[in-house]
């Protein structure tokens, strides 16, 4: 199971994660954001830099709006998670 351990702040929509595997990379959400209505108090930069890590672990944001581990796992590290090898 893939988590997020650790996630900080870069600039714009982009935050650095770590993950439970111990990968790392930074993840640019702006094109997500933009795509879910849930997500349109996050257009406020200021509202996006609030993020927290959830019980999952993941990213989420008091509007409601996360993100799963594994989402951010791929564009991170640029691995796709297969279920069934």
């Amino acid at each position: 199971m893939i988590f997020v351990s650790e996630a900080n702040y870069q600039s714009d929509y982009r935050i650095k994660l770590k993950f439970n595997t111990g990968e790392e990379g930074v993840v640019d959400l702006l094109d997500i954001i933009e795509r879910y209505t849930l997500a349109a108090p996050l257009k406020n930069i200021n509202e996006f830099k609030k993020f927290y890590l959830d019980s999952w672990p993941t990213l989420a944001w008091s509007c409601g709006f996360d993100i799963s581990p594994e989402t951010l796992y791929e564009r991170a590290t640029g691995n796709k998670i297969t279920w069934f090898e």
